[in-house]
């Protein structure tokens, strides 16, 4: 039989060995079932116009897929472990991508997942090659698509932090090998090069020059096709999904001066460039490896919040312990926890005591002891003793889950800024190879230096040119930034609000629970008569009122002979008090309007609260109480002033308490007397006069600001609705972290600013000399790969931000 080419990579078989297909009036040839199936694809997805612009140039096919394994993703256990079902209904998972290479990969792969139906949402990291996929599990399978993404010659498998090392280890490993054999033939290959630049200034035989440029050959030529490898496959993909890359470049220009040295050394005709073609790869190559360690140092920080959590738990039933597994844990069920053990499910102790680790949560360094009844967060770690406690949360809908859920999804959405710096890289290549034609044919035929000088300038406008340090620019800043905030008890919902927060000029705060403590204090005591303090710490033991728990606080902290007795008639009078008796005795605790009621005179004019306690008729003792400002409220509003932003207070105060408290903090622009409606109309107002809004909050009252704010900052320990609609959130009360994340935010932003500039400015002038034929390829190379690492090293400077105080 003939021989005749595969339809789709081009390369020549006899007939025989062919898979063939008829498409109407044409006859299909594959050499493969790869082959076939990456046709089909292009076909059904709308890319054949592919071939034509392919022309005579031969593909390598696809590497052989494993697609029998992939009902293991439809299994329930693996349902249970990886998938998540979000409010939706709709199913969630985090992918690992293998085979990402540069921000085309990530082009390709959300373009082709996108296509997908069924597929509401696929975004991927770049830094990390993370994905984050949601889908209609009705009208597809996690399986297909799985199956989508293997059909482009790429793989994926589940995100499990305790295998990441593994698998970093081994790409590390596979670096070793190719840096390693790369090494080897630049350090023998300087050597003979040595002794070919002596002999072209001072005379050599050409006898022995021959022997050189044979030895240079076989030295280049395994530091090409095997340590250049990753370069080839990363060109390959791309130029198959019609996208060039920084891959292409490299692998165009060492490939384009291996061929010519080759030519020179058969002909005997010129210079051969074989030590450039190994300096290309290798320094390209150690380049690309340190990209890969700092983008795993970078992301360690968030892989290390899961990678400790355990999978099965002991959970208490029948008096039996069970290991169960974590998903499987209900609200109610008893949990045991030894000492040494982290806290996985949010709950309250039900036996024994223990001091806690909460400061991987709040920063808090020093252990928390908790007793009985006392409320635990998962993500604490238990130090000194078993308990066991109570589930209130399932694992899906605790703190800890929470804050990873919060940390994945805020690295998959990209900010405006990357999403711009994204698109101008993929041009960027296009453009760096039409450059290097248009000087190719300006030096060769307006210049009399001759083909192999217009060349080798040439091959050095591509090499010196870096797509990458622009598509790493933005993703590694933002990485650095959420990983330096989550350690600091500080959470972005979504990398974009390092970018918009940065950008805002006014922060509105509310006044109780977020500036204040929302927990009075005494502030004044006056004692007129004798009388059992027992009795007034009883009263106020029986109220949940926020003055009550300041008077009890204040007794607990002064005195020391007093216990609680049990009292009679306790009834709870609304808007002032409470009241009860005591052998024969009535005793009352409230306001001025409760001692009135009961003819009780009373003298306190006070702008603060007042707590009166009568026994029987007689006045006994008055407490003027206060909502302090919490510790650092001034220090940080000091610190937002200092980076530009307007401070203004909105609370539902009088305007005596409003400004008594605005004052001792310096804030001059106060709003008092308002509803939640009328904090969310100030936003509005603010809007209007095209300003940029911080909302900070913590209360059901502030919930519809927040939502109305361009950057919305919840306290941790707010209520749920006001976590919900916010944007960042703080893991703890410590009003300090809210100048803390503008901090980071506005350092984040300049980073990226930076690294955009470093980029640009590196290519306006790196570009031109190259053109000028001023920069050698081997200085290209190593150009190239500085640049890059300058773009790592810049953002990684992020960690070392000193905050203001």
């Amino acid at each position: 039989m003939a021989d005749v080419k595969c339809t789709h990579c081009g390369l020549i078989f006899d007939e025989s060995a062919m898979i063939i297909e008829k498409e109407g009036d044409k006859t299909l040839f594959f050499c493969c079932h790869g082959c076939q199936g990456v046709y089909h694809l292009l076909s059904s997805e709308g890319l054949d116009t592919f071939y034509s612009k392919l022309g005579k140039t031969t593909l390598t096919p696809p590497r052989n897929q494993n697609f029998e394994d992939l009902e293991k993703f439809n299994l329930d256990g693996f349902r249970n472990k990886y998938v998540k079902v979000n409010k939706d209904g709709l199913n969630e998972v985090s992918l690992i991508i293998e085979g990402i290479h540069c921000s085309a990969c990530v082009w390709l792969n959300e373009k082709v997942l996108h296509r997908t139906d069924g597929i509401i949402e696929a975004t991927i990291n770049y830094t990390n090659n993370k994905a984050k996929v949601v889908w209609d599990n009705d009208k597809v399978k996690l399986s297909r698509i799985i199956e989508v993404i293997r059909s482009i010659s790429y793989d994926a498998f589940a995100y499990d932090p305790a295998l990441q090392e593994v698998r970093a280890l081994k790409i590390r490993r596979d670096y070793y090998s190719r840096i390693l054999v790369a090494i080897f033939g630049m350090m023998n290959i300087m050597w003979i090069a040595v002794a070919q630049y002596a002999g072209y200034f001072t005379g050599i035989e050409q006898e022995h020059k021959n022997i050189l440029n044979v030895a240079e050959f076989v030295l280049a030529t395994p530091v090409l096709f095997y340590s250049g490898w990753v370069f080839f496959r990363g060109a390959y993909f791309g130029y198959k999904n019609r996208m060039i890359n920084m891959d292409v470049l490299v692998a165009a220009g060492a490939t384009l001066a291996y061929l010519y040295s080759i030519y020179a050394m058969i002909t005997q005709r010129g210079e051969v460039y074989f030590d450039s073609v190994v300096m290309i790869i290798t320094f390209v190559l150690v380049g690309k490896y340190l990209e890969v360690l700092g983008k795993k140092h970078a992301v360690d920080t968030l892989d290390l919040l899961t990678s400790t959590i355990p999978t099965e738990i002991v959970v208490i039933k029948n008096n039996q312990k069970n290991l169960v597994a974590l998903e499987n844990v209900e609200v109610g069920d008893i949990i045991e926890v030894k000492a040494g053990e982290k806290i996985v499910i949010d709950g309250i102790i039900k036996e024994g005591a223990a001091s806690f680790d909460e400061s991987s949560l709040t920063g808090e360094s020093l252990p928390l002891l908790k007793l009985i009844g006392d409320n635990i967060l998962s993500g604490s770690i238990c130090l000194d003793s078993t308990i066991r406690y109570e589930a209130t949360k399932d694992s899906s809908s605790s703190l800890l889950h929470s804050i990873v859920t919060l940390l994945e999804d805020s690295i998959t959405k990209k900010p405006k800024i990357e999403q711009l710096a994204n698109s101008i890289s993929g041009y960027f290549s296009v453009i760096i190879l039409l450059i290097a034609a248009a000087t190719f044919i300006s030096w060769y035929y307006l210049s009399d230096i001759g083909f192999e000088r217009s060349l080798i300038i040439s091959i050095s406008v591509i090499v010196i040119a870096c797509p990458c340090a622009l598509g790493l620019a933005t993703p590694m800043s933002t990485l650095m930034g959420i990983s330096l905030a989550a350690k600091r008890g500080i959470l972005f919902k979504e990398a974009s609000n390092l970018e918009t927060l940065a950008k805002c000029d006014i922060a509105a705060l509310d006044k109780t629970g977020t500036l204040t403590e929302g927990k009075p204090k005494v502030i004044e005591a006056n004692f007129l008569k004798e009388f059992d303090i027992s009795l007034l710490y009883s009263l106020v033991s029986n109220s949940n009122h926020p003055i009550s728990k300041g008077i009890k606080n204040y007794i607990a902290q002064n005195f020391e002979n007093f216990k609680e007795l049990k009292l009679g008639d306790i009834n709870s009078i609304q808007a002032k008090g409470i009241s009860a008796t005591y052998n024969g005795q009535k005793i009352f605790g409230g306001n001025n309007a409760l001692m009135i009621d009961n003819g009780i005179a009373t003298k306190n004019i006070t702008e603060n609260l007042v707590f009166n306690f009568a026994v029987n008729d007689g006045l006994v003792a008055s407490f003027e109480l206060k909502d302090t400002p919490k510790d650092g409220a001034k220090e940080m509003i000091g610190s937002l002033k200092s980076l530009g932003l307007k401070v203004v207070m909105l609370t539902g105060d009088h305007e005596k308490s409003a400004k008594n408290i605005a004052s001792e903090l310096g804030i001059d622009d106060i709003k008092w007397g308002l509803l939640p409606a009328g904090k969310a109309e100030v936003i509005d107002d603010l809007h209007k006069q095209n300003k940029k809004v911080i909302m900070v909050g913590d209360g059901i009252n502030d919930s519809i600001a927040l939502a109305k704010s361009d950057i919305a900052i919840a306290m941790g320990n707010g209520a749920d609705i006001a976590i919900n609609v916010s944007d960042v959130v703080l893991l703890n009360e410590n009003v300090e972290k809210i100048a803390e994340a503008l901090q980071i935010s506005k350092r984040t932003y300049k980073a990226i600013k930076e690294n955009l500039a470093l980029s640009i400015i590196y290519n306006v002038i790196a570009i031109p000399l190259a053109v000028a034929g001023f920069v050698y390829p081997l200085v290209s190379a190593l150009s190239m790969s500085l640049s890059s690492l300058i773009v790592v090293g810049n953002s990684i400077r992020i960690k070392r931000l000193k905050f203001k105080k």
